[in-house]
């Protein structure tokens, strides 16, 4: 720190606004006050401001800035203004692409179920069930309706193009509409089944569900009773969020805030008349704001230019700058303190301290970027399992791929599978790439266990191979992209990258330091690395065979053994002789050979 608390004697004793900076003028952290030296003197005081942050930020400020503002209300607006244009690290910053998580029911002859983020209008016309406060929790509800309900998952391209039946047909999962297997009433039926248990209406399924778990108890069987259980539970979040009826929330939103340390979790309860229609959640971290001046601010940001904003807000408590913001928003804001209003509090605090927790699971944050990934490449599967194939080889010889998965967002070490070409002695990128997913996929095909998201590592040319391959085997049910890096570099760094997907002539572009190409490229990297170093490995084999191919009485056999238990002419030099020994079929007349051709760079 080389700012210097003796000059705040000098700062203004007026409302306004102070922005701290670093030895680099970049903007820290921004706040407002009524009495800026008086407010800026407590960060520098024997007792310090009290909150954890506060030590960090001050260790890091070089200078401080301020802007006097005309009225307090002027100061509240500036700093709402400066915030968004510096973006400090140690402010609340609301993300821009924060939206929705919904189920979607499409409006089509054959509709679908989606789940989707939103920004904005929808982009889907159709029936939209939630926002949803636990993207977990709606996307198992999706997962558990595709499976109670026959509907169609595929695209409505590959739905007007088909001439057979998919693999879902085959399993009972889709009545195939596709190909005339149902007739539009039978369809209709199960949609508006679907329907019902969205809005809550169809109470049968959760019976039958009941049913069947307290049968499965009886009968000892408490893997399956909990699976029964989960599915109920499922069900209930999702249909519970749309039915809370309150009189007292007619048309207000109602926020909850929780905070550990340096991190908040804010959440917001949407209710329309009377009943609790959605959520929604802000998370922050590295604050050095207190809870009124993080409420002030995530108001300020969040309703300033809201289309249809509530007729009212209910908060935890009470804020200094309450009649500014009614004024700036046009929003009645209270903080209520008995009655049903302040039970709706008590229900978004509660909710804010559940998400809380879950946030701070690293696969809840995973979940958020999947689903990202599946709105900007417009998938029609949630990925959360994704495979991803590379190959390699040196001028067509050695040539090998790799395939590695990656489950939510975190990589399956279990799934990894390296293969060596077959039936070729050299092979380039798409006989190798051709050859490797057709094996794959007839074993997937066989046990019906298929990943939602396919990548390649490759262009156009490598993203028709899968596509081609996908649809000899029959498989409608997989999303496929190809990921090539510019000029087909593999090296690190923010370099553009493309992404191919079927049906569209020009590849997506995103932001070199997108978090989303960041998770992309890890998925992609992961499988080069694990092909790169299962071809090293062989050409090494193949390098030291034929070097023992010198050796007189070293056989194919003999030699495989060698190859086995050493794996490089150097573990064989460092290797005793009682261990060359121990190889099977390797005797002293052996050993002597050998050991002449081990030693023979030393002799020279």
């Amino acid at each position: 720190m080389s700012f210097d608390p003796k000059t705040l004697t000098l700062y203004p004793d007026q409302p306004g606004v102070y922005l701290m900076k670093d030895d680099q003028g970049k903007v820290l952290y921004i706040g407002k006050a009524k009495n800026l030296r008086a407010r800026l003197k407590q960060y520098f005081s024997s007792s310090g401001d009290g909150r954890e942050m506060v030590p960090y930020l001050i260790n890091q400020v070089d200078t401080i800035d301020t802007i006097i503002a005309l009225t307090e209300k002027d100061a509240l607006i500036l700093e709402n203004n400066l915030i968004k244009q510096h973006l400090p690290k140690y402010n609340v910053l609301l993300k821009d692409d924060k939206t929705f998580i919904s189920l979607v029911l499409t409006q089509h002859k054959w509709p679908m179920i989606k789940l989707i983020r939103y920004k904005g209008k929808p982009k889907d016309r159709g029936i939209y069930f939630g926002p949803y406060t636990n993207a977990l929790a709606a996307r198992q509800t999706f997962d558990l309706i595709s499976r109670l309900f026959p509907l169609r998952q595929c695209s409505d391209a590959e739905l007007a193009s088909r001439q057979r039946p998919c693999l879902l047909h085959d399993i009972k999962r889709c009545i195939a509409p596709c190909v005339d297997k149902c007739t539009e009433k039978e369809y209709q039926e199960h949609v508006e089944s679907a329907m019902r248990l969205l809005k809550g209406q169809d109470k049968e399924v959760v019976k039958e569900l009941k049913h069947k778990m307290m049968f499965a108890s009886e009968n000892l069987e408490f893997e399956k009773a909990k699976s029964y259980l989960q599915m109920i539970e499922q069900i209930e979040h999702v249909t519970q969020v749309q039915h809370v009826d309150n009189p007292a929330a007619k048309n207000c939103d109602v926020v909850g805030l929780h905070r550990e340390a340096d991190a908040v979790m804010i959440a917001l309860l949407f209710f329309r008349e009377g009943k609790l229609v959605g959520a929604e959640h802000f998370s922050f971290h590295l604050l050095a704001s207190s809870d009124e001046e993080t409420l002030e601010s995530f108001l300020l940001q969040h309703y300033k230019n809201l289309p249809k904003p509530p007729s009212e807000i209910f908060i935890p408590k009470e804020l200094d700058q309450r009649e500014a913001l009614e004024e700036i928003l046009g929003i009645a804001i209270h903080a209520p303190q008995k009655g049903k209003k302040k039970d709706l509090v008590e229900m978004a605090l509660r909710n804010a301290k559940a998400l809380f927790v879950r946030e701070q699971d690293a696969r809840s944050l995973k979940e958020k970027m999947l689903l990202d990934l599946q709105e900007t490449l417009n998938l029609t599967r949630f990925p959360r399992r994704i495979e991803c194939f590379d190959t390699s080889n040196i001028s067509g010889t050695d040539p090998v791929a790799s395939l590695v998965c990656f489950v939510n967002g975190e990589k399956d070490k279990s799934r990894t599978r390296l293969f060596k070409i077959k039936g070729v002695e050299k092979a380039d990128d798409y006989t190798a790439m051709r050859q490797v997913l057709h094996r794959h996929f007839v074993k997937e095909k066989e046990k019906g266990d298929f990943a939602d998201l396919l990548i390649v590592d490759g262009g156009k040319g490598q993203l028709n191979i899968a596509t081609e391959i996908l649809a000899d085997l029959q498989i409608a049910t997989i999303d496929v992209i190809g990921l090539t890096k510019e000029d087909a570099r593999h090296d690190k760094g923010l370099t553009q990258e493309k992404i191919y997907v079927p049906h569209r002539k020009d590849p997506y572009l995103i932001d070199p330091r997108s978090p989303l190409l960041f998770l992309l490229q890890k998925i992609r990297d992961e499988a080069h690395r694990q092909a790169i170093e299962f071809h090293r490995k062989r050409r090494s084999k193949r390098t030291i065979s034929s070097a023992l191919d010198e050796v007189e009485g070293i056989g194919p056999i003999k030699k495989k053994n060698l190859l086995k238990r050493f794996g490089s002419i150097k573990a064989m030099k460092e290797a005793s002789e009682e261990e060359l020994l121990s190889v099977k079929g390797i005797g002293k007349k052996e050993l002597t050979a050998l050991l002449k051709f081990l030693r023979r760079d030393e002799t020279a």
